[in-house]
């Protein structure tokens, strides 16, 4: 086993792409002209920009696998401050152990796959493929998860009220201004975690309950999924912007089922598009297919894209169009966090 140190890997570190810096409508309008996965991404984009241009759909943004250590938060952070999106529902790898940590001050480094994991185990370095993170910068962003749970009334939470905490701390303990939990929190943006405890944040809850087993304060799973359903009812209109699948991908999609559940009129997803490696063979989930998804009643057919591309190499173009189109500068701010803060909001007559 090669004998490393830290200051010998991480050295070089992780730098976010800038969509605006990127005008990518001249190279979607050459994709639509192709064929293949080229005409499908381009398809994708005119649709998201779809999603932008009409004013009465709320967009979903759904986010799985590691995109900010790969080079990606710049663009969701981006795309958050100019109205590109109205609610995010994320893995917490994303959220916590990516944004957040770098919120705090710490980093990603470029690194290689090819290295000796026992080697980075000894030097505590975690990889993510070619990605390098200090697990001990990891373990002080467990531990801030905790103080700030630490400090909140004890009560079950959904996901969403705890990344809006996060947000509050960060106003005056953020290392860095681009931010997607600090922006969130500013502009009123919903974001949610279903699996909340699958991240950094799971062990700061699992630090703050073993230290208080009889007054702490907790997770309400289902909380996440009511309110997630009253911003669809606030919208009507929805789209969805899927990268990767898994738990975020169904999550969204449900929430016309559950109206339906509720005893309220469903409306399907008018827009989708998913940006994914998996495969549909296996009836996985993270690889099913946007039509697949509307014999469940979840999504119409009308606007819907797969696109079967690696995340790093679609979103940029994807969103580097809708940005440089500009149809978000006529889009309102939602602010979705005051309604789901007040538990008397009404919902539109019209679907209730």
């Amino acid at each position: 086993m090669a004998n490393i140190k830290k200051s010998d890997l991480l050295k070089e570190e992780i730098e976010h792409i800038d969509i605006t810096k990127h005008d990518m409508r001249p190279l979607v309008e050459a994709y639509s002209k192709m064929s293949f996965s080229a005409r499908d991404l381009a398809r994708a984009s005119n649709i998201y920009d779809k999603m932008l241009a009409d004013k009465e759909c709320g967009v979903i943004l759904c986010l799985a696998g590691s995109l900010f250590s790969a080079g990606l938060k710049k663009i969701v952070w981006q795309m958050v401050e100019s109205n590109m999106v109205d609610a995010i529902v994320s893995t917490g790898a994303n959220i916590v152990d990516q944004d957040f940590f770098e919120a705090l001050g710490y980093k990603h480094y470029k690194g290689s796959k090819w290295e000796d994991d026992m080697a980075l185990r000894g030097a505590r370095i975690d990889r993510i493929y070619d990605t390098f993170i200090d697990e001990d910068e990891l373990g002080a962003c467990d531990n801030t998860i905790s103080e700030i749970v630490g400090n909140l009334k004890p009560k079950p939470y959904s996901s969403r009220e705890i990344v809006e905490e996060m947000g509050k701390y960060l106003v005056k303990k953020a290392k860095v201004k681009d931010s997607i939990v600090l922006s969130a929190y500013k502009k009123g943006v919903p974001i949610f975690i279903p699996a909340l405890s699958d991240c950094s944040a799971g062990f700061g809850f699992l630090h703050h309950q073993w230290h208080n087993p009889e007054s702490h304060a907790s997770i309400d799973s289902a909380k996440d999924f009511r309110e997630l359903v009253r911003v669809k009812l606030a919208c009507g209109d929805t789209g969805l912007l899927m990268i990767g699948g898994g738990v975020p991908k169904n999550f969204a999609q449900d929430v016309t089922v559950g109206a339906e559940m509720i005893g309220l009129e469903p409306i399907m997803h008018k827009y989708a598009v998913q940006i994914t490696v998996a495969d549909e063979r296996d009836g996985a989930l993270s690889g099913s297919t946007l039509r697949e998804a509307c014999s469940w009643g979840k999504v119409a057919v009308t606007d819907e894209q797969m696109v079967f591309s690696e995340a790093t190499i679609a979103l940029p173009v994807l969103a580097g169009y809708g940005w440089h189109k500009g149809n978000w500068k006529k889009r309102r701010e939602r602010r979705f966090n005051a309604m789901l803060n007040d538990e008397k909001a009404k919902i539109p007559a019209a679907l209730r």
